[in-house]
């Protein structure tokens, strides 16, 4: 897929693709957070986001442990302003009737594997997601709001997803779509934290999440736009530590493939992902072959 040859954009119009981890791993046994009420701000986030400029636009996409899928668009809602009060009971209607239907498709499609105690949510698949709408954004016209990605994740990170998480952030950074990050979980998260540094988005771990929702408006409500005019918080540092392909597990120090840059936490004689033979196994190779050519002639 090519690159977007243009970028046309109004300068305070924002499309806001909001990745919601639903993980009732999570919720239920690791989070200080009630899942109610970490919903109650993302709702009043959301209404913020659509009552600053009429032309803001709102994608949310929900990533269970087993699932993900589209649940609120505020481009397909016609009647997102209520006439009564500046409510948008549209909004909270559509959005957690479908949310309350997600859980159950994730929950039914997540009983064979009932066995961990915590999972990691689907955060590559709905990154995909979010990149797949953009792109559609950016094909409707030469006139289109500013894309951006905001993940509200408290799921610990999936090594298992590591290349995929990667190829997402990657895709961003081409499409120069920012990745912003709002982590609630107890420690923090190296994936969001490098989606973030790469895409130029801004990352938080909140420190009292009784006070999410002004975590949320005062950090990510901005446009890109006026970004450039304030300042927002930076991470005191990046963990920029990589996942094994062998055994999907997090490495200080390993072992790259210098063809397909595959990393192994333990040295091989030959890439499972491509098949070189690495340096001594080649040397070992080579040397065989010379043997069979210089053999004695009877």
């Amino acid at each position: 897929m090519t690159s977007v040859p243009s970028k046309l954009y109004s300068d305070d119009v924002s499309l806001v693709v909001v990745l919601l981890d639903t993980n009732p791993f999570f919720w239920t046994a690791s989070s200080s957070l009630p899942f109610s009420q970490f919903l109650s701000h993302v709702m009043a986030f959301v209404n913020s986001i659509l009552l600053l400029n009429q032309l803001n636009q709102v994608v949310v996409i929900a990533s269970g442990y087993n699932t993900c899928d589209y649940i609120y668009d505020s481009s397909s809602d016609a009647s997102q302003l209520g006439p009564e009060n500046g409510k948008m009971p549209s909004l909270y209607s559509n959005l957690l009737q479908k949310l309350e239907d997600f859980m159950i498709k994730d929950e039914k499609l997540g009983k064979d594997q009932s066995q961990r105690a915590i999972k990691s949510s689907l955060l590559s698949g709905s990154m995909s997601m979010a990149l797949c709408y953009i792109q559609r954004v950016f094909r409707s016209g030469p006139f289109h709001p500013q894309p951006r990605i905001l993940c509200l994740q408290g799921s610990p990170d999936g090594p298992e997803q590591y290349v995929a998480v990667m190829n997402a952030i990657f895709s961003a950074q081409r499409s120069m779509v920012p990745i912003d990050s709002c982590y609630v979980g107890a420690h923090n998260s190296a994936f969001l934290q490098q989606a973030s540094y790469i895409t130029g988005g801004v990352y938080v771990k909140p420190q009292h999440l009784d006070g999410l929702f002004q975590y949320l408006t005062t950090v990510f409500a901005t446009d890109l736009h006026s970004r450039s005019f304030i300042q927002l918080p930076r991470p005191a540092g990046v963990d920029f530590r990589a996942s094994c392909f062998c055994h999907k597990t997090t490495i200080d120090m390993g072992y790259i493939c210098s063809v397909c840059l595959s990393i192994f936490c333990n040295h091989h004689k030959k890439c499972s992902t491509c098949g070189s033979v690495f340096g001594q196994a080649q040397s070992d190779t080579s040397s065989a072959s010379d043997l069979k050519r210089k053999a004695p002639e009877t």
